[in-house]
């Protein structure tokens, strides 16, 4: 159960890498003039990720869950993937990456990296982040938990991301604020 707490505190650690390169590039997009949308969600998404990391400790630790090797093997290749996802998303995105939603206007969608195959890469790593790093060690009730109830929160981020790109200058118009669609 040790190497299990060091691989959650490591994503844990990575996740603390994510907040220092978003504050920077926050900075980066409110000098250029960017807006930021869906602040009504974002704590809600922080609780969420942090209860991820401190559920799989505490099913794990309390409930004596056990590692399956078969199992738990194939969910480290999956977090790892996960991890590599979400680090080729913030590099193809470079200073336009972020935690939060911030548009900088006349900037275009970027479409290379991951996203020429998918609009959303970021969190289909997410996903499998979510179900995969609570199953290394059999903390299934974590998985099942944080998956729907990241399911929801994810249907109001892409709802407030689409809506914040489609308002933008220069975008379709008639795009409903993401602000809207939180509350």
């Amino acid at each position: 159960m040790v190497w299990y707490t060091v691989l959650v505190l490591a994503v844990g650690l990575e996740r603390v890498a994510e907040l220092v390169v978003a504050r920077r590039h926050t900075r980066w997009s409110l000098a250029r003039g960017g807006v930021e949308s869906g602040r009504g969600h974002y704590p809600v998404m922080v609780v969420l990720h942090t209860g991820l990391l401190a559920g799989c400790l505490a099913e794990v630790w309390a409930a004596g869950r056990p590692f399956t090797p078969v199992l738990g093997w194939a969910m480290v290749a999956v977090v790892a993937a996960a991890q590599a996802l979400r680090w080729w998303c913030v590099r193809t995105l470079g200073t336009r990456w972020n935690t939060r939603v911030l548009v900088v206007p006349g900037l275009p969608l970027v479409s290379g990296g991951p996203y020429r195959w998918l609009r959303h890469p970021n969190y289909v790593a997410v996903v499998a982040e979510g179900l995969a790093l609570p199953l290394v060690h059999g903390a299934w009730l974590t998985a099942v938990v944080f998956t729907v109830v990241n399911a929801v929160l994810l249907s109001v981020r892409v709802r407030c991301e689409e809506a914040a790109l489609r308002s933008a200058p220069g975008a379709a118009p008639g795009a409903a604020p993401c602000v809207e669609a939180t509350r």
